[in-house]
């Protein structure tokens, strides 16, 4: 259900038309506004990794992403947060920038995870950067403990 904040927003409504939109949205996530330089890009793109894919080494993003994971669970970890799951309906996002993106990967050995990602690109930026070991080294007081299993 749209909430009356998002509701507000809309103008000229069709009195002959369904109101089953009205109901049809559901709010996912909802962050502080992020600012989008004049010439940025943005792409959709659709991530599928086999079980237990460890995903995309150590990167990050020149822009904010936001992301829904359609099925499966993903491992994710942001530089000065805990590494967390996140589940089949589930979303995430990063503010993109400095940050160094730890883990995206399949938090699952026996089924596949996939999702969906907006990210907004800085211009003249590539939309992923992998960082160096040598980078990790010099900023691993910034990752949050691991966990112990």
């Amino acid at each position: 259900m749209m909430s009356d904040n998002h509701s507000a927003h809309v103008h000229g409504t069709d009195e002959a038309g369904s109101a089953g939109w009205m109901t049809a949205a559901r709010m996912l996530q909802d962050t502080a506004p992020v600012t989008v330089p004049e010439g940025a890009s943005a792409m959709t793109i659709h991530v599928e990794w086999e079980p237990g894919d460890p995903g995309t080494p150590p990167h990050r993003h020149s822009g904010p992403a936001f992301g829904y994971v359609i099925e499966g669970a993903v491992r994710f970890e942001l530089e000065g947060e805990p590494e967390r799951i996140v589940e089949a309906g589930g979303t995430f996002w990063e503010p993109g920038g400095d940050a160094i993106h730890y883990q995206d990967g399949n938090a699952l050995t026996d089924a596949k995870t996939t999702f969906v990602v907006t990210m907004l690109c800085a211009p003249g930026k590539p939309m992923l950067e992998l960082v160096d070991e040598e980078e990790l080294a010099r900023r691993i007081h910034l990752r949050a403990p691991r966990p112990t299993n």
